[in-house]
């Protein structure tokens, strides 16, 4: 099922104007820019549980012209595998959000980071002139597939088929650095690239607790500061995936009942404040019959998980005992809204994450140990 109105892609672009996501400017610029030109003979929907090829026309129109993403990439282009989606055509309205919150300038020139279908680099090329756009993307075909979808659509912006994570130096300074992956954590590299006062805008994923959208802005003492702006689910850029950690004794299981429930967990500004807090943890969830099932995890060999009040934890660490004193916490401070957090790239790199203003930044918990 899609979210495809009558009118095809003009409803759609109509549709994120007038939900304050395009103003006039770039209205005009993606009516120019036909989201269907860039999506390759093979595409896929992302159901809750699996990809599903688009096999007819009539289903690949109607998920293009519709407010979702396109996966345009399974396995990392490898056949035969199990069928997850590593690159996709972003959903519309987010990439109307981040381009929005790129705050462009006439004559600016930006620096894209994960150019996938090439639908992106065109709207910026659209907008500010090609030669102003730089464009990385890590994957050889999908990086030919998207050089030559923007050549048959008239664009010629500089492209570049490697790494993305260490921007592109020699074509600084930039205006601005837009990511269309997830990192973990802001590379330098982009802060250095970018003047002062220019932006970066990127989805974040850090320790994959849950998937932000950051606006931050360059200052001339080297730093970088800005606002979370709401959830954002994109896929990793390769360099920043998550590795395996430790196993999981199931022998170390000790169960117990809880008040927490696991969607109190669930919302964003808990997800920002607990994975300040307690680094390194990977939170999951899952809806069932007896309710929202989470499941948290540390590279250390901890665990837990929660349903219906009842909760196993794992190894050394009791994760759970430390979600609910982290909870604690947050509703203590006023169960604060995503939006009054904050993120503040240091000189020297480090990542500070603030809660109301970067005066105030939130301390991980540096005493809890992975040993008993």
């Amino acid at each position: 099922m899609t979210t495809a109105q009558p009118g095809g892609y003009t409803a759609l672009v109509r549709q994120l104007h007038e939900r304050g996501l395009l103003d006039p400017t770039w209205r005009a610029v993606w009516e120019a820019v036909p989201r269907e030109r860039f999506i390759p003979g093979r595409a896929w929907r992302q159901d809750a549980d699996r990809c599903v090829p688009l096999v007819s026309y009539a289903e690949r129109i109607a998920l293009i012209h519709s407010d979702e993403p396109v996966v345009i990439q399974l396995d990392d282009g490898v056949d035969g595998g199990p069928g997850v989606a590593t690159s996709s055509n972003s959903q519309p309205s987010m990439v109307a959000r981040s381009l929005g919150l790129l705050q462009v300038d006439d004559g600016a020139r930006v620096l894209e980071i994960g150019t996938a279908s090439g639908h992106v680099a065109a709207l910026l090329s659209e907008r500010l002139g090609a030669e102003r756009v730089f464009s990385i993307e890590v994957d050889p075909a999908l990086a030919a597939h998207a050089g030559t979808a923007l050549d048959a659509a008239g664009y010629r912006p500089h492209l570049r088929c490697g790494d993305g994570g260490a921007g592109w130096p020699e074509a600084a300074p930039f205006d601005g650095v837009i990511a269309t992956c997830a990192l973990r954590h802001v590379p330098r590299a982009y802060v250095d690239q970018v003047r002062p006062g220019g932006s970066i805008v990127t989805p974040l994923d850090r320790e994959f607790w849950s998937g932000v959208l950051v606006q931050l802005t360059v200052r001339r003492d080297g730093t970088a500061s800005g606002r979370f702006h709401g959830g954002a689910s994109y896929m990793p850029m390769r360099s920043h995936r998550a590795t395996a950690g430790a196993p999981v004794d199931s022998s170390t299981v000790r169960t117990r009942r809880t008040d927490l429930d696991g969607s109190a967990i669930l919302r964003l500004g808990f997800a920002l404040y607990a994975g300040t807090r307690l680094p390194g943890v990977r939170v999951w969830h899952a809806g069932g019959p007896a309710g929202v099932q989470v499941w948290a995890q540390h590279p250390g060999g901890s665990a837990a998980t929660a349903v219906d009040g009842d909760v196993w934890e794992y190894g050394p660490r009791a994760l759970w005992a430390e979600i609910e004193r982290t909870h604690g916490e947050f509703v203590a401070l006023g169960s604060p809204d995503a939006d009054r957090f904050g993120l503040t790239v240091s000189a020297e790199g480090e990542h500070l994450w603030w809660l109301c203003g970067p005066g105030n930044v939130i301390a991980p918990i540096r005493d809890v140990q992975e040993s008993a």
